[in-house]
């Protein structure tokens, strides 16, 4: 009953979060959303995923070379690049989820912010090619520009916000503080920009995960998690899921496309595509269907949204590898299989089951055995697969991932749908 009319509720405020509508902003809170406002993702964000997709392919072509170079050192040092290449534009992504889930969508500053962003992704994406050479220096520049620019943005129409204007204000102090480090790296080039970044991006991480700490300024527990609704935020992290697995799909697809439809690469599709589909099994069977109940039954909605977050970037940084290992697969199904290779074909499902054994601990609170016996199974058999061909390390992860599906379904077998069930 109560999802019925949840259903109902937001089938009729649908409309307010579409681009296009009226530009006032909601009446219980200014720019800020009211209870009122739609929950479900707007055309706009939409929209802005869109360049999400084309990045996330960007840094799986950009990786993807390193891994078959003949030089030992680059096809180690591609691991990193992932890592440094792919964090910046998932925290790019999830800051404007924030924005989106916290103001109203309907105001026209808002719907720049994040047409602006989208672009800015697009400009990052289109130069990971570059990365670590010249004209790689504006991935780091725009992502500076849209950290302290959207935040001193914001500051003026927060006027009355006291809370949510500290945030920001603080967030902006820290934007500027890692974006000394990101412009010293875009300076530099080699080895040494990526070390700078790594540790900017580290930075990020932390002071975001400690509320952006300021001497002298109170940190107000302010988060979009614990709004009156939190059905947006947990809706738009499923959606990046979805993304990046449709990145995977659209990787394997075009580069099967661009070679000879031999038996050993048509074999290969076929594995790699059912690998992203155990994975989309995986996460919706059951804990990302129950995301959004889980998070509003939480006592604690801010500490269950930060794990969420933090099990959402594991998950997609292990399909991005998946998508790599996948590529490398298609490209190179039989002869030997570099232990850097192994580390993306069998490492990117082994930490998307980590991830996903985070997501289980919030909408359930119990620890995923199965995951982890996925993981210890994934590490086990690395050794042997090293002194095997390229397509059966990939048959022998879906063979992994498929022991976990058929374990979820034997569990649930008999018995009725499991309800969320998350830590008081």
């Amino acid at each position: 009953m109560k999802r019925a009319e949840s259903a109902r509720a937001r089938q009729s405020s649908g409309d307010h979060g579409r681009v296009g509508r009226s530009s006032g902003p909601a009446q219980a809170g200014g720019i800020l959303r009211s209870e009122e406002d739609a929950r479900q993702a707007s055309f706009l964000e939409l929209f802005f995923d869109l360049a999400l997709v084309f990045a996330l392919t960007g840094v799986v072509s950009r990786i993807v070379p390193d891994l078959l170079s003949d030089n030992v050192h680059v096809r180690w040092l591609s691991l990193l690049y992932t890592i440094v290449l792919a964090l910046p534009l998932l925290w790019l992504w999830t800051t404007t989820a924030y924005i989106t889930s916290r103001f109203d969508c309907r105001s026209r500053w808002i719907q720049l912010l994040v047409l602006v962003s989208a672009f800015g992704l697009l400009i990052m994406a289109t130069s990971l090619r570059y990365e670590f050479e010249t004209r790689g220096a504006s991935f780091a520049v725009v992502y500076v520009v849209l950290h302290v620019g959207r935040p001193l943005l914001l500051r003026p129409l927060l006027r009355g916000h006291r809370e949510v204007h500290g945030l920001y204000t603080r967030l902006a102090i820290w934007a500027g503080v890692t974006g000394v480090i990101w412009l010293a790296g875009a300076v530099l080039r080699g080895n040494v920009r990526v070390a700078l970044w790594l540790i900017a991006i580290t930075v990020d991480m932390v002071v975001a995960w400690l509320r952006w700490p300021v001497p002298g300024r109170h940190r107000a527990p302010t988060s979009a998690w614990a709004m009156a609704s939190t059905q947006h935020l947990p809706e738009r992290y499923q959606q990046l899921l979805l993304i990046a697995l449709g990145e995977t799909v659209l990787s394997i697809g075009l580069t099967y496309a661009q070679d000879p439809a031999s038996v050993a690469a048509t074999t290969a599709l076929v594995i790699t595509f059912l690998s992203s589909v155990l994975m989309w099994w995986i996460y919706f069977y059951r804990a990302g269907q129950l995301l959004v109940e889980a998070v509003e039954m939480s006592s604690n909605r801010a500490a269950a949204g930060g794990t969420v977050g933090v099990a959402h970037v594991l998950m997609v940084l292990g399909i991005t590898a998946t998508a790599a290992g996948s590529e490398i697969v298609l490209a190179h199904p039989s002869g030997h299989t570099r232990p850097a290779w192994l580390a993306v074909i069998l490492g990117g499902p082994a930490l998307f089951l980590f991830g996903r054994s985070r997501l289980e601990r919030v909408v359930f609170n119990r620890l995923a055995v199965r995951r982890f016996v996925g993981i210890a199974a994934l590490a086990l058999l690395a050794l042997p697969l090293a002194f095997a061909p390229p397509l059966l390390a990939a048959f022998t992860a879906a063979l992994v991932l498929l022991g976990v599906a058929l374990a979820d379904a034997r569990r649930a077998a008999g018995r009725p749908p499991e309800a969320p069930s998350p830590s008081a």
